[in-house]
């Protein structure tokens, strides 16, 4: 018998002083047996610093053909593909051909810029691409913050995040590796 996914509750308060951007979202994750906390929480923070009505969670590592969040347009466009990890370069190619915009949130700082300098010299022809990269403290302080239940506020300035637990804060400054440009 496979092992299911475990179910979280996150009530999020976005407030997105850059984008003007002020919203509360009650979600509902799933996470994957193979997927730990600190990365579901990444993908939190994907959410909120992209939040839109439309933005929304696909089925993520259960999927091949799917990103970790999009937001799709009402015509069923993909306007945001959101991808975690270190995505190889066919999977990029394809999400960049499919969508308006592609965001990758890759983690595990060292690792993330190894990962980086192997492909960038592929990456930098698709122009609707952004890397970011999230420093290990901050991953490490968002997985301490994961329950199964959880009340989040994200406080989005000059590209920077607090995020509070009502308990405990992280103070997130994604590291953007590749413009998107004009």
């Amino acid at each position: 018998m496979a092992i299911k996914s475990t179910i979280y509750k996150a009530d999020i308060q976005v407030s997105n002083m850059d984008t003007y951007y002020f919203e509360e979202h009650n979600l509902t994750l799933a996470r994957h047996p193979s997927e730990n906390e600190e990365r579901m929480m990444i993908r939190l923070l994907a959410f909120a610093l992209n939040a839109h009505e439309y933005m929304a969670f696909t089925k993520g590592l259960c999927a091949d053909d799917e990103p970790d969040l999009w937001q799709k347009s009402l015509s069923d466009e993909i306007e945001v593909w959101i991808d975690l990890g270190q995505p190889d370069e066919k999977r990029v190619r394809k999400a960049c051909g499919r969508a308006k915009q592609v965001i990758i949130y890759t983690y595990n700082y060292r690792s993330a810029l190894t990962w980086w300098e192997q492909v960038k010299s592929k990456f930098t022809r698709f122009e609707n691409l952004k890397v970011v990269v999230i420093d290990d403290d901050a991953f490490s302080a968002m997985g301490a913050m994961a329950k199964r239940n959880m009340q989040l506020q994200y406080t989005i300035q000059d590209g920077e995040v607090l995020l509070s637990d009502g308990v405990d804060s992280a103070n997130i400054k994604p590291h953007i590796l590749t413009p998107l440009l004009p």
